[in-house]
C-alpha cells in the first residue's frame, strides 16, 4: 500500500516560501493515499504556471501541457485508459483564460475527472499581471491604477455549465482540502474545486493571508446541503463571508457512458478496427 512520500519525487520544491503550492501539494498526496491509490494509477495533466512546476513534484503519470490546454489532455488520456484516476491541474489565468472554453465544456459534457483550480488571482510565474479573476481595484505590473475588469467566479461559471461536482478550499486548510480532493476525486463525473491560495509575493497587500482568515466559513458548519444548484450559485458569489467546501454535487451519466466506442470499455483494451499502418507511416 502506498504511502505519502512514494506519491513526491526526490526533486526540492522552487516555489516562492510560503506559497499556498506547498499546503495544496501536501493535500493531494495525502487524498491519493486515503483513496487507496498507487502512484502508477493517477495521471495528472499540468497547465503552464506556478502550478504547472509541480509535474515535477507529483510522482504519478504526468504531462505538462501548453497554456490553457491541461484539460483536452486529460479528457484524452481518460478516454484512452478508464482505469486511471485522472486530475488536471491549472491556475486561475490556464483555467479560465487561455483554457476557458476547455472549463466551459468540460463542465457540460461531464467528463469522469477532478479538475483542481489554483486561483492566486495573478499570473504569478510571469511576475503578477492581472488574471481573470483579479478583483477591482488591484493593483498589478498590468493594471497600475488598480484592475477594472469584472472578476470571473470559477464556480458560479462551473455550475451554470453543468459540472456535477463544485467546491472550494483554501491552501492553508491542509486537512480540510484533503477531505475535498478526496471526494472530489471519488465522485463518479465532472468535479471542480477551486483552492483559494493567496499569493504571498505579487499582492499589494502584505498582509493577504491574514486578510483572507477572518472571512473563511466551512459550509459544514453552516449545515449545507449540496443538492440546490442556485443556492450554490448564490452563495459562492459571496467574497466577504467566503464559503469553502462542497457547494453543489449531483449524480448524472458521465460523458464516456453516452458514447458507444466508451461505453463498455476503455480505448487502451480495444482492438483496432482498421490497418491504420499506413497513414502513420506517413507522420515517421
Amino acid at each position: 500500500m502506498a504511502i505519502q512520500k512514494d506519491f513526491l519525487t526526490d526533486i526540492k520544491p522552487t516555489w516562492c516560501p510560503g506559497c499556498g503550492n506547498f499546503g495544496m501539494w501536501t493535500a493531494l498526496a495525502q487524498a491519493y493515499v486515503s483513496l487507496g491509490l498507487e502512484p502508477h494509477q493517477v495521471f495528472m495533466s499540468f497547465d503552464i504556471g506556478c502550478c504547472g512546476n509541480g509535474a515535477n513534484w507529483h510522482n504519478v503519470y504526468g504531462f505538462h501541457s501548453l497554456h490553457g490546454r491541461a484539460l483536452p489532455v486529460a479528457t484524452a488520456v481518460k478516454f484512452a485508459n478508464h482505469d486511471l484516476t485522472v486530475v488536471a491541474i491549472a491556475g486561475d489565468g490556464g483555467g479560465l483564460g487561455e483554457g476557458g472554453n476547455h472549463f466551459l465544456h468540460a463542465s457540460r459534457r461531464n467528463v469522469n475527472m477532478t479538475f483542481i483550480i489554483h486561483n492566486n488571482e495573478r499570473y504569478s510565474l510571469t511576475t503578477g499581471q492581472t488574471s481573470p479573476t483579479t478583483k477591482p481595484g488591484q493593483k498589478t505590473k498590468t493594471a497600475l491604477s488598480g484592475a477594472i475588469d469584472e472578476p470571473l467566479n470559477a464556480l458560479q461559471l462551473a455550475l451554470t455549465a453543468g459540472a456535477t461536482f463544485v467546491a472550494r478550499g483554501y491552501s492553508d486548510e491542509v486537512t480540510h482540502l484533503k477531505a475535498l480532493y478526496e471526494k472530489a476525486i471519488a465522485h463518479p463525473g465532472f468535479a471542480v474545486v477551486e483552492v483559494i491560495q493567496p499569493c504571498v509575493i505579487f499582492f499589494d497587500d502584505e498582509n493577504i493571508r491574514e486578510r483572507y482568515k477572518p472571512k473563511l466559513h466551512k459550509l459544514e458548519d453552516e449545515k449545507w446541503s449540496p443538492n440546490d444548484r442556485q443556492a450554490a450559485y448564490v452563495r459562492s458569489g459571496d467574497w466577504e463571508n467566503i464559503a469553502i467546501g462542497v457547494f453543489y454535487q449531483e449524480q448524472r451519466p458521465t460523458y464516456e457512458s453516452h458514447m458507444p466506442q466508451l461505453a463498455t470499455t476503455s480505448l487502451l483494451k480495444q482492438k483496432p478496427k482498421q490497418d491504420i499502418s499506413r497513414l502513420m507511416k506517413q507522420f515517421q
